[in-house]
C-alpha cells in the first residue's frame, strides 16, 4: 500500500496536489462506504476509495504513463503484493491524472494503475487536475521519492531530467521537489560514473557512499578495478577510502588480497581473475573456494527478484 508522505520532502506530494488546479469536468461522488460497483465486462469488483470525495472513475485503458516517469522498472513481486492488497482492502488513495486530448496522463500512482491492470479491473478512481509539464514531472518524482521507489541512479536521472527538460537550475529543481540543493547536486554527481558502475549502484552492489569515494579516483581503469574489489571483498566505505588514497598516492591500487589459502600465488591470481569475470558477468558478488580436487562457487543475491534475475542470466527456469 502507499506509504504516508515523509516530512523530509517539504510540502510533500499531498500538499502540491492539493494546490494543483482541479480540472473543470464534474467529479463523481464517492460511493457509500462498503459499496463495490461491479465491472460488467469482467465480473471483477472495482475497489472503492476510502474517504476520497471528488474523484472520477475513468477507464484504465484511457490512461497513459507519464513520459517523465523516472522509475525504470517496477518489481513484479511488489506489484503483485499491491494488487493483492487492493483486492482485499480496496484502493486507499486515488491516482492523479491530467487530461491530454481524449486520454489521461498519469501524474501520480503508476503502481496503483498497473495493479488495476493486473487485476483486470476496467475503471480506476482518479483525481483529474490541470498541471504544466514541469509540475507534472515534479509531482511524479516527488511521489517516487516519498515512497522510496527509486534507486539512487533513477533519482539522479529524475533531477537531471527536470533540469534539462524544463530549463531549471539545481536550486529551482531542488525547491520543486522539496530537497536541499546539496542533495540534488550530490545525486547528479553519480551520473559522472561510468555506465557499468552506475549499474552496480542501481543494483545495490555499491552504496552511494562507495560511489562518492570512486568519484574521487580520476583514472577510469583504477576506478573500475576498485569498484569490483568492493563488490568481491565486501569492502566498507572506510576501507574503500584507504584503497582510493593509496591509488592517488602511488598511481596504482594496492594488492587486492593475500594468496588464497592452500594455493600458490599464481593459482590464487587465476581464481581471483575468474571471480572478477563472473562478478562482472552476473552483476553479483561471486566467491570461489578452490582446491585441486574440489571447490565451490558462491553467488550472492539480494531477495527474490535478484535471484530470479540470476536464474534468467544462467538460463535456468524457476
Amino acid at each position: 500500500m502507499s506509504a504516508a508522505p515523509k516530512s523530509r520532502l517539504g510540502r510533500g506530494l499531498g500538499g502540491l496536489i492539493a494546490a494543483a488546479k482541479p480540472a473543470s469536468a464534474p467529479a463523481a461522488h464517492a460511493p457509500a462506504s462498503g459499496a463495490h460497483p461491479m465491472t460488467a465486462a469482467t465480473g471483477h469488483t472495482a475497489a472503492p476509495v476510502a474517504g476520497a470525495a471528488g474523484y472520477q472513475e475513468i477507464a484504465v485503458h484511457l490512461i497513459e504513463p507519464s513520459p517523465h516517469q523516472f522509475r525504470r522498472e517496477i518489481p513484479a513481486e511488489q506489484l503483485g503484493e499491491l494488487a493483492d492488497s487492493i483486492r482485499s482492502e480496496g484502493l486507499l488513495q486515488p491516482i492523479v491524472v491530467r487530461k491530454t486530448g481524449d486520454k489521461f496522463q498519469l501524474i501520480a500512482g503508476e503502481r496503483r494503475w498497473r495493479a488495476f491492470q493486473l487485476l483486470k479491473i476496467k475503471t480506476i478512481p482518479a483525481r483529474i487536475v490541470e498541471a504544466s509539464n514541469a509540475s507534472s514531472a515534479a509531482l511524479g518524482l516527488i511521489e517516487n521519492l516519498q515512497r522510496e521507489g527509486l534507486n539512487p541512479i533513477e533519482e539522479a536521472h529524475g533531477y537531471a531530467s527536470l533540469i534539462r527538460d524544463f530549463d531549471l537550475t539545481q536550486e529551482s529543481a531542488a525547491e520543486r521537489v522539496g530537497r536541499g540543493r546539496a542533495t540534488v547536486a550530490n545525486a547528479l554527481r553519480l551520473l559522472s560514473l561510468d555506465p557499468d558502475l552506475q549499474a552496480f549502484v542501481a543494483k545495490n552492489l555499491l552504496t552511494v557512499g562507495h560511489a562518492k569515494v570512486l568519484l574521487g579516483v580520476e583514472d577510469t581503469a583504477q576506478r573500475s578495478l576498485l569498484a569490483r574489489r568492493i563488490i568481491e571483498q565486501g569492502l566498507s566505505v572506510r576501507a574503500t577510502e584507504k584503497f582510493a588514497q593509496h591509488a592517488k598516492s602511488n598511481g596504482a591500487a594496492p594488492t587486492a588480497r593475500a594468496p588464497k589459502a592452500g594455493l600458490s600465488a599464481k593459482d590464487s591470481a587465476t581464481v581471483t581473475g575468474i571471480e572478477q569475470k563472473l562478478t562482472s558477468h552476473l552483476g553479483a558478488r561471486v566467491a570461489i573456494l578452490h582446491t585441486p580436487k574440489k571447490g565451490k562457487i558462491v553467488i550472492e543475491y539480494r531477495g527474490n527478484e535478484d535471484l530470479q534475475r540470476l536464474l534468467e542470466k544462467l538460463g535456468v527456469e524457476a
